[in-house]
């Protein structure tokens, strides 16, 4: 969960907007929460764009319009119906808490080929695990510029990525159920997640194009 200062509000054709204090890593999308701003921008609200220009209104097809010469970074565009409200300083907060479930504890438990008791502290750490591991990936591409859905997988290949790095994270434990891994006389076993096939199926980090 991150939480980001804002600094600007304003209301043109029934959408808002509002400029925040630093750069985020919100997504066009995502649902944000906007507080302590005042009630007409308060409330729970579906990103719709993530405008770097001044925002002046839609025209008669309801596609949005940007004055191009007034360039304003971080800011985060979403639907309201209500008045019109000139541009203005603000203060306030928008959170954003993005929840990834690409894969649920019952599919690592298939992968790994084990079927672990709940409650355990295996199981506990099993969905500790799924949750990072799900976070995880949904971030990184978000980094390398994929636009995903937070419920819905990309595709097969992130998937089988986000799986094997979830199974991982949980074998790094070094266990299964009540017994300890030991390497007697063999040196110190390693434990490698982020390994080259799970970023080749992540698609991460994009390669940059000129």
């Amino acid at each position: 969960m991150a939480t980001y200062t804002v600094t600007n509000k304003y209301l043109i054709d029934d959408f808002a907007v509002l400029q925040l204090l630093t750069p985020s890593e919100i997504a066009v999308g995502q649902s944000i929460t906007v507080a302590g701003v005042d009630s007409t921008f308060n409330g729970t609200y579906l990103v719709r764009a993530l405008p770097q220009y001044l925002y002046i209104g839609v025209d008669t097809e309801g596609d949005l319009l940007y004055n191009y010469e007034i360039p304003i970074a971080d800011q985060v565009l979403y639907a309201k119906v209500a008045d019109d409200v000139e541009r203005t300083a603000a203060t306030g907060t928008v959170t954003y808490a993005p929840v990834c479930t690409w894969v649920t504890a019952a599919e690592v438990m298939a992968y790994l080929g084990i079927t672990i008791a709940n409650p355990s502290d295996d199981y506990t750490l099993l969905t500790q695990s799924v949750s990072a591991g799900c976070q995880f990936a949904y971030r990184r591409r978000q980094e390398s510029g994929y636009i995903d859905d937070l419920t819905t997988s990309p595709g097969g290949d992130a998937t089988l990525g986000t799986l094997m790095y979830c199974a991982a994270l949980w074998r790094s434990r070094g266990s299964i159920e009540n017994t300890y891994a030991t390497f007697d006389g063999m040196g110190t076993a390693t434990q490698q997640s982020l390994t080259p096939i799970v970023k080749q199926l992540l698609g991460i980090p994009r390669p940059a194009v000129a």
